[in-house]
């Protein structure tokens, strides 16, 4: 017999009773019935109920153990008596009558309760990581999440994309967040960079000629934490393909992520290829934001000009500053409570907003502290570009455009999740398109890339030289998931003209292009194909397909929102010798009375 183990937790079943067989694990749970002790045994495979007679020789050896001690224990397989089978356990029919118990590491006092549903602090549950991945949902959202990458793997290669791994320690690119940096030891006061992205080096393998590219690719962001972002690292699925254009990229994007999702879903429905198109200025205007929730039936609408002339004046005077006043529709919510509206009201204003205006139709006509001001053609007009009628509510938001929207958008989710008509059960996806090149600083008023600055112009170089930066579009997409960005992607500019064009634009010299973005400049230069390319994230589709609202969740050694690592006490000083190998000393910063955690500045 094997010295630990001839079957795992998960396996035994009423065809087994008779055998005698050995199982090792963790001590899930006990309970003591006097003459009896029942011990639930658990591995990564499932949970069985041994049980141990007083009289046995190993009852005190099986008492004095505690939870989450490793056991093997020797037994014989028993059928459970009808009052006793468990339907809920795959094992519940069955238990094991113990006969030999071996101690093989017994556990110290727990910080937290393995065999509980109960919450406990981020920090313990970071400290005690291994402990809290024995927990049955954390452990099962890594096991999916490994399920969920064996199958987007295979889904790739279906469609013909080969699998490379290109390198952690590279330069550092303008990719929008800040690099980590490691020191050269061999080349004093010089650093790598670990990579924000692959993205340089897949658009060379597309160069050399390797056509379909993809890696599950590590990422690393020195930016702050948020739910769906975690601060670090992150992984995501890098592909890249050549001579395509991106209706192609979509074609062979989308099936991948219809596969996954069809796969996991359990039951929920998933958006079919092809997903909605959706164009940048559209999503903004109709929903509010580039990341949009198709689940939410709500269609923002402009209604400046039903306003323009109408005597309100609060929003004629912003509209003659330049404002705009978007509409956002609330069914059937003309009956709803004045409570109802007083707290969207309130809502509003503690995002610093003035508040929602809104109006209610009913059988009496246009109501609330806006209508007045409307005349019946006023009100049609309303109720035609807003698509609302009797028994609806409309709400209004008057801003600069940047503003109206985010508050539209944000508004637009309250009011469907305060009247509950957000879909359930349901991955809704979409393409969201033309995104423009270049954006204006409002602060500073200089232009710069508005998404990625390797993306090729809608246009070309003709469009560089000779449109509005703030007009030009360019070949930029991402696929959104029930308002979760999953992806990001680009056909790319492969042509050197091009991209010195589209750099200086946005003040960076050619001399300049050429020392940050040499070997890539190198190999255009070469024969290089159109090509393009996306990279959905995996933390979020796997933090999407477990139904968690936190990516910490599905991973299994994050950091906390400090992008500290508890467990293994990261970062951590560096002995001075070491530093010193490197060529770099440290300057702290001067201490704040309040500050608990120090940041640490390096100098090389």
């Amino acid at each position: 017999m094997h010295p630990y183990r001839t079957h795992t937790c998960g396996d035994l079943r009423p065809l087994h009773v008779g055998q005698q067989v050995r199982l090792s694990g963790w001590v899930h749970r006990k309970r003591d019935h006097g003459n009896l002790l029942f011990i639930d045994l658990r591995d990564h495979y499932g949970l069985t109920q041994c049980v141990i007679n007083v009289d046995s020789p190993d009852f005190p050896k099986a008492e004095s153990v505690r939870n989450e001690s490793v056991i093997t224990l020797t037994g014989t397989v028993v059928q459970r008596t009808p009052d006793t089978i468990n339907d809920k356990m795959p094992t519940g029919h069955i238990e094991i009558q113990i006969e030999n118990v071996l101690l093989q590491s017994q556990a110290e006092m727990l910080p937290l309760q393995v065999n509980s549903n109960a919450e406990f602090p981020e920090e313990t549950r970071l400290t005690y990581r291994f402990l809290d991945l024995r927990r049955e949902k954390l452990h099962g959202n890594i096991v999916l999440r490994s399920a969920i990458i064996s199958s987007i793997r295979r889904l790739m290669i279906e469609q013909g994309f080969m699998e490379f791994q290109t390198p952690i320690l590279t330069s550092s690119s303008p990719e929008g967040a800040r690099d980590f940096l490691v020191p050269s030891r061999l080349n004093p006061g010089h650093f790598y960079a670990l990579p924000q992205a692959p993205q340089m080096f897949k658009q060379l393998l597309m160069v050399a000629g390797f056509d379909r590219y993809f890696q599950i690719a590590p990422c690393f962001r020195d930016e702050d934490a948020r739910a769906d972002r975690s601060p670090g690292e992150f992984y995501q699925l890098d592909l890249e393909m050549s001579f395509v254009t991106q209706e192609d990229v979509f074609t062979a994007t989308e099936p991948v992520l219809y596969g996954v999702f069809q796969e996991f879903a359990a039951g929920r429905i998933v958006t079919p290829p092809p997903f909605p198109r959706i164009p940048f200025e559209e999503s903004m205007l109709k929903y509010g934001s580039d990341k949009p929730d198709l689940r939410n039936p709500l269609i923002i609408s402009d209604v400046t000009n039903v306003f323009q002339g109408s005597g309100f004046s609060v929003f004629q005077k912003a509209i003659d500053d330049g404002a705009i006043v978007r509409a956002i529709p609330a069914p059937q919510a003309a009956a709803q409570p004045r409570s109802f509206f007083d707290k969207l009201n309130d809502w509003a204003r503690d995002l610093g907003a003035p508040g929602l205006g809104y109006i209610t139709f009913s059988e009496g006509g246009a109501k609330g502290p806006i209508a007045k001001f409307l005349d019946d053609e006023r009100v049609a007009q309303l109720k035609s570009v807003a698509n609302v009628g009797e028994g609806d509510a409309v709400f209004f938001v008057c801003d600069k455009p940047t503003g109206a929207a985010k508050l539209a958008g944000l508004a637009r989710t309250k009011i469907a999740q305060d009247l509950n008509i957000v879909e359930k059960d349901a991955f809704r996806f979409c393409w969201i398109v033309d995104y423009p090149m270049y954006e204006k600083d409002e602060e500073s008023g200089k232009i710069d890339f508005s998404h990625n600055p390797f993306s090729m112009p809608q246009g070309g170089l003709e469009a560089l030289m000779t449109q509005d930066p703030l007009t030009i579009k360019a070949y930029q997409y991402d696929i959104v998931c029930n308002g979760v960005e999953l992806c990001s992607g680009a056909i790319r500019n492969h042509l050197p003209d091009v991209m010195f064009k589209a750099f200086e634009i946005v003040g960076y010299p050619q001399s300049e292009v050429e020392e940050r973005f040499g070997g890539l400049l190198s190999a255009f230069r070469f024969g290089a194909p159109p090509h393009g390319g996306c990279a959905p994230g995996i933390d979020r589709i796997v933090m999407l397909l477990a139904d968690e609202p936190n990516l910490r969740e599905v991973i299994a050694f994050p950091m906390n929102q400090q992008a500290q690592d508890l467990l293994m006490k990261a970062p951590s000083p560096i002995p001075p010798e070491r530093l010193k190998e490197l060529y770099i000393e440290v300057k702290l910063p001067p201490k704040k009375p309040d500050t608990v955690e120090k940041k640490v500045t390096q100098t090389g």
